[in-house]
């Protein structure tokens, strides 16, 4: 399994329905409402044989009220 960070900008007034939908998919390991430039991150673990550009596209950015995304590659746990 593949760890990736995503942070989330959601458009104003949507980041809890974002955050809802993201649960009803159960793709994610740990989500968190944050503070800053994005309102969300989550962590997730992909699977080895997924892309994860297209596990990302596909799974979570066609949610509506996302805004912009960034995903942060993880290598090793120290």
């Amino acid at each position: 399994m593949q760890c990736v960070f995503v942070q989330l900008q959601c458009a104003p007034g949507a980041t809890y329905r974002v955050a809802e939908a993201i649960l009803d998919r159960e793709i994610h390991s740990e989500l968190y409402s944050t503070s800053g430039n994005y309102d969300l991150l989550l962590k997730l673990y992909i699977p080895e044989e997924e892309d994860i550009g297209r596990f990302i596209n596909a799974r979570l950015l066609d949610i509506d009220g996302i805004q912009r995304s960034l995903t942060t590659m993880t290598f090793k746990a120290f």
